[in-house]
């Protein structure tokens, strides 16, 4: 069967055949104009050219020199008698196997942030040098001096001085970093000179193993010698210091960590300022807010720092106790210990701060006065002597229990003032063994409440019970460690 043809007049077709043409040019203006739309929103740059060369200029090389002393390393082995002997005493070895001491040489980035010479980089790169060396873009070299340094976040100040100003760059405000956002790093990669390497964000607010750690991470490429070079966005403005990669060969696997800015400027104004750090200090030890836990205490939600312990210090003077959630600090809400860690270690020393507590149900403000961090780290927690208690055994919750004996206190090396159950045994299928408890563990507190008899806990069981909890709040110490433990009440 053939198809049926229908005529259609010359001038229709015309006009059919422009309004396709219309359409399609429409259809190709409105794609144009969305892809255009979508580059503006993602920041998208054409090139990374213009950036590279504008901010080049202020990115510096770093070469340390550090004297290192080694051994004389073995000699040959000679018979006793030998008439070499002597020989190889008196020429190959005049020093008489003395250590030696040769230059050791490493490479490393860093940054101009000032006019008048003070330059941002790694302490690790510059850690135990006697001399460095400073080149710049155009070739110039200088000798810098160590400001200060940080080795906690890993960051070192240094100052040059030059006869002209020198090129710097800003520091850009880490925390408007998004996943997703275009960055370029600049730097010094295996001692091959000055090198760009283009990625985006991979995620924010990385911990590695550091107190303090905040890290931008990264795919762009990032490699030995490119430690403490800048990670720029793509305003020209520092959001990172290059620190650290993350790689099973030693080479950039796209996982690359930097410092992010917002940590970065705030040690280097003190280090600039005093020449060292000086972190405010709480005077607590805490734990995160498990889900246990805060059902324990009747806290609604997993969130805040736990106190397991106040030594002397402003968190005790200002009525903290072992026990309370803080829930806030300075205003500011604290979602877990690392984030109170970060928060008051970036505050003043001598500030005062409100510190919100949740405590027996309730919530209450505290007003305290800072610390200082790097005066107290050796601080040790005030005991008191209390009576001691007659030996007795008891099963309870899988755990069997006896009050602490001097006997005990010499094996497990207590303090004289601790008070307290010790645990003889846990019944590795109960609760207790399944949350780690362990034989030695030391039993201090039960409902937030002092335990120093097998009775006492027991009310505490059953308080906690006709308050309708499920679990108990225990603070054990193991070692002198304290940590806090919600363990299931329902088998007993």
């Amino acid at each position: 069967m053939q198809a049926k043809s229908i005529s259609i007049p010359a001038e229709q077709a015309q006009h059919q055949s422009r309004m396709r043409l219309m359409w399609v040019m429409a259809l190709g203006a409105v794609l144009v104009l969305a892809q255009a739309m979508a580059a503006t929103a993602r920041g998208m740059p054409e090139s990374f050219a213009d950036l590279a060369e504008q901010v080049s200029p202020s990115v510096v090389n770093i070469t340390t020199s550090t004297t290192v002393e080694t051994s004389a390393g073995p000699g040959p082995q000679l018979p006793d008698g030998s008439p070499f002997e002597d020989f190889f005493r008196d020429f190959m070895d005049p020093n008489g196997d003395q250590p030696r001491q040769r230059r050791s040489q490493a490479l490393g980035s860093g940054f101009v942030i000032s006019e008048d010479g003070f330059i941002v980089t790694n302490n690790h790169v510059i850690e135990k040098a006697d001399q460095i060396t400073i080149e710049f873009f155009s070739g110039k070299e200088l000798e810098a001096t160590v400001v200060g340094t940080d080795p906690k976040t890993d960051i070192a100040l240094l100052k040059v001085e030059s006869d002209q100003p020198l090129p710097f760059v800003p520091f850009g405000d880490s925390d408007l970093a998004r996943v997703g956002d275009w960055v370029m790093a600049v730097g010094n990669p295996l001692g091959q000179g000055f090198s760009v390497s283009a990625g985006i964000v991979s995620a924010r607010n990385r911990a590695l193993s550091g107190t303090y750690d905040d890290f931008i991470q990264t795919d762009a490429a990032i490699n030995r010698g490119n430690s403490g070079g800048p990670l720029f966005n793509t305003d020209g403005q520092v959001i990172g210091v290059n620190t650290a990669i993350l790689s099973p060969n030693g080479g950039s696997i796209g996982i690359g960590f930097s410092m992010a800015s917002n940590v970065v400027t705030n040690v280097v104004d003190q280090l600039k300022e005093f020449g060292e750090t000086r972190r405010g200090w709480l005077g607590v030890r805490i734990q995160d807010v498990t889900p246990d836990v805060a059902e324990a205490i009747g806290l609604e939600s997993a969130s805040g720092a736990l106190v397991t312990d106040v030594p002397e210090g402003p968190a005790k003077e200002g009525g903290i106790l072992s026990g309370d959630v803080i829930m806030s600090f300075d205003g500011t809400d604290v979602a877990d210990t690392r984030e109170l860690v970060r928060m008051v270690g970036n505050s003043a020393v001598g500030t005062s701060v409100r510190v919100v507590v949740f405590r027996e149900g309730k919530t209450q403000t505290l007003k305290i006065t800072l610390g200082r961090r790097e005066t107290a780290e050796n601080a040790v927690p005030a005991v008191q002597p209390v009576p001691q208690e007659e030996p007795q055994e008891t099963d309870v919750l899988g755990m069997t229990l006896t009050p602490i004996t001097d006997e005990m206190r010499a094996q497990l090396e207590l303090p004289d003032g601790m008070e307290g159950l010790v645990v003889a045994n846990v019944d590795e299928s109960s609760a207790a063994y399944e949350k780690g408890l362990r034989a030695g563990d030391v039993i201090t507190e039960a409902g937030q409440q002092k335990v120093s008899a097998v009775a006492e806990f027991q009310d505490r069981i059953g308080e906690a019970k006709e308050a309708g909890r499920k679990s108990l709040l225990l603070l054990i110490r193991r070692q002198g460690e304290p940590r806090f433990v919600a363990i299931s009440i329902d088998e007993e």
